[in-house]
């Protein structure tokens, strides 16, 4: 009786707690948490869903500039800016994913402004890597260096262009790797141009290493004024060239990071490839191209572990067939404190002369900035 009566109240619990299970909530679906991604360095992670790593940044920048301070300079006209005060703001997105071919890469940076009450929108950078090919704006592949000071108040005369392109380049190992590309003509236009005809080609050969990086370019540029100005090359279109070299060279009894560069270009009918700070047409008045070269240098010191400073300088000379020849110098320095990484402050100071047929022009410029990289 007793065996009899064990059986029925088991059977009874087993039964109620059945009911009481079917009760209870359903277990929810396991979360797809976001999963870091190593495979490219530092703050990147995969998307969810996919295999695709994205890293995700910005920049917040504000600063201030006194415009030339010299006599007829900015301060002298009373409807002359005195200074320039900025805020701009950065988003960065880098999307990146293994494929049999090689790494496929998408990155896009853009900006909103405001300086002195004007607002404005620009995109920075928008491209797409796959393997050993880029479509897209960035930098040119004729740039090799464009300066180290924390701000640059004034312009130094080298090759510093972002522009739209399509581009290959062949890595060899040990550093060493070479590009041809077609680059937008736009961007590379000195004087008053017709409409777009031919992108220029510009081709490079650099070698990066420990000691440091170098690098040979060379590109192909179509002069091509409008109507009004096509007399000034005889009517018939011309093709300009540009050559240049550079070297960034680490410095071993400094702190890391600590280098110096120098560089050197030459170009006729193409002279945006100099930097042209100076503004000089490609083309001449006699039915020719204008020329010229520029050489610039600079150094960067890691003087603590949080200062770092900065000098850099070029000199540009055109020779100009109506004999009105132009040259120009300029030097920038800073120095910038980061207190903590990825925040920093800092101060420059810029100078520059040019000379356009004997009319001395001259520039000197103060600016702060403070700036929060993330």
């Amino acid at each position: 009786m007793k065996l009899k009566s064990l059986m029925l109240g088991a059977a009874a619990v087993a039964t109620a707690t059945t009911a009481q299970a079917a009760d209870l909530p359903v277990a929810p679906e396991p979360v797809d948490y976001v999963r870091v991604c190593d495979a490219y360095g530092a703050r990147f992670y995969y998307i969810p869903g996919t295999e695709t790593c994205l890293r995700v940044g910005g920049r917040v920048r504000t600063q201030i500039i006194a415009n030339n301070v010299l006599e007829d300079g900015n301060w002298s006209s009373r409807d002359s800016d005195g200074y320039s005060w900025l805020a701009r703001g950065y988003v960065y997105l880098d999307a990146r994913t293994a494929t049999e071919f090689g790494t496929l890469r998408s990155y896009v940076s853009i900006y909103a402004s405001n300086s002195n009450g004007t607002n404005s929108v620009n995109l920075d950078n928008a491209y797409i890597q796959w393997g050993g090919l880029t479509a897209g704006r960035l930098g040119s592949n004729f740039d090799i260096f464009t300066g180290q000071t924390f701000m640059g108040v004034v312009t130094r005369d080298w090759s510093d262009s972002t522009l739209n392109q399509l581009a290959y380049t062949a890595a060899f190992g040990n550093g060493l790797s070479a590009t041809i590309a077609l680059e937008d003509r736009s961007g590379r236009e000195s004087g008053s141009y017709g409409g777009t005809r031919a992108p220029d080609l510009v081709a490079a050969l650099g070698i990066s290493q420990g000691w440091g990086s170098a690098q040979l370019s060379g590109a192909l540029h179509q002069v091509y004024p409008n109507v009004a100005n096509n007399r000034a090359t005889g009517g018939e279109d011309k093709l300009g060239w540009a050559i240049g070299a550079g070297a960034s060279i680490n410095l071993p009894f400094a702190n890391s990071g600590s280098n110096i560069f120098f560089q050197g270009f030459y170009a006729d009918g193409a002279l945006s490839y100099t930097g042209n700070a100076a503004g000089v047409n490609d083309y001449d008045g006699t039915g020719g191209t204008n020329s010229g070269y520029s050489l610039s240098a600079g150094a960067y010191i890691q003087a603590t572990s949080t200062i770092g400073l900065a000098l850099d300088g070029s000199y540009a000379d055109y020779d100009v067939t109506n004999g009105s020849d132009v040259s120009r110098w300029a030097i920038d320095g800073s120095v910038q404190w980061e207190p903590v990484s990825g925040f920093a402050m800092g101060a420059d100071v810029g100078y520059s002369n040019t000379d356009t047929g004997g009319t001395d022009t001259d520039e000197l410029l103060f600016g702060v900035r403070m700036q929060r990289t993330f």
